[in-house]
């Protein structure tokens, strides 16, 4: 599963987590869930495979998309399809990224899989394009560097308030959060309102989004999980809030999360495994 990145230039990489180039995918499932991270993306198909989204309960396909689409803020889990041989090119944005380039409240783009052209018009379709017919994964990457140099709005770029907040509830421990959020110099609401507009969450939601990620990174690393030491360490009132709110964005309670084996670093987990 060759996948390449590219270094973006330094305005681009103030507001883009990653560009990536995937090819020759091999699952050995046909669906998997995607639990949210914070990130907006972009994702073009080059495979001309049609992908799918699923009722998370029933697993009963709900739409499809092809060409080009856009993933946005996922407040939950969704279930995607997966394909042999795939071939996909990423543009992956920072949680506070992608307002200067798509032009609109980023809370708009809330829970939605969304054909891209809708967004974007004919110039998605044209960039797409672009980036099919680069002979190489460099070619294929000026294309889609050059595309958001020109949708790049300065005018559209977060407050400098904002994105403190935003770093510090990054790297700040858990049990900071309200000094944190506190410490901002305006109003409550002024802070809800910016982080709908360029976030898409309110500050609380994303908190709870960013602690229930770090969980999974210690669950990564960890030989041995004690469930009530982490329940403990992130601030839950009780092992029963930890295990609720665990299967809120993932779909499954986290003993069986370890009983079936997700615990690669990845926020993608398969759902129909074969074996």
């Amino acid at each position: 599963m060759p996948l390449e990145r590219h270094l973006l230039k330094e305005t681009l990489n103030q507001y883009v987590e990653a560009i990536f180039h995937l090819t020759d995918f091999m699952p050995d499932h046909s669906i998997e869930r995607v639990v949210p991270t914070g990130h907006v993306f972009i994702i073009f198909e080059l495979d001309c495979f049609q992908r799918k989204t699923y009722d998370n309960a029933t697993l009963e396909p709900i739409a499809t998309y092809k060409e080009v689409w856009v993933s946005g803020m996922q407040k939950n889990y969704i279930s995607i399809s997966a394909h042999q041989h795939s071939e996909l090119f990423v543009i992956q944005f920072k949680p506070f990224g992608g307002y200067p380039f798509f032009h609109l409240p980023m809370q708009d783009l809330n829970d939605m899989v969304i054909n891209a052209e809708e967004l974007f018009g004919e110039e998605i379709l044209n960039l797409r394009e672009q980036i099919f017919n680069g002979k190489t994964s460099e070619e294929k990457f000026q294309s889609a560097e050059n595309w958001l140099l020109e949708r790049f709005r300065q005018d559209k770029t977060p407050p400098v308030d904002l994105l403190n907040v935003l770093e510090k509830l990054h790297n700040e421990p858990v049990e900071h959060y309200l000094k944190i959020i506190e410490g901002y110099p305006k109003t409550q609401k002024h802070l809800i309102d910016q982080f709908k507009k360029y976030v898409g969450l309110t500050p609380k939601y994303y908190q709870r989004m960013l602690r229930f990620n770090e969980i999974l990174q210690q669950i990564f690393k960890s030989k041995k999980i004690e469930w009530a030491q982490i329940a403990y360490q992130f601030e839950y009132t009780d092992q029963s809030h930890f295990i609720k709110e665990f299967k809120h964005f993932s779909g499954i309670n986290p003993q069986k999360f370890i009983q079936y084996g997700f615990q690669e670093a990845t926020n993608f987990f398969p759902l129909n495994k074969k074996g």
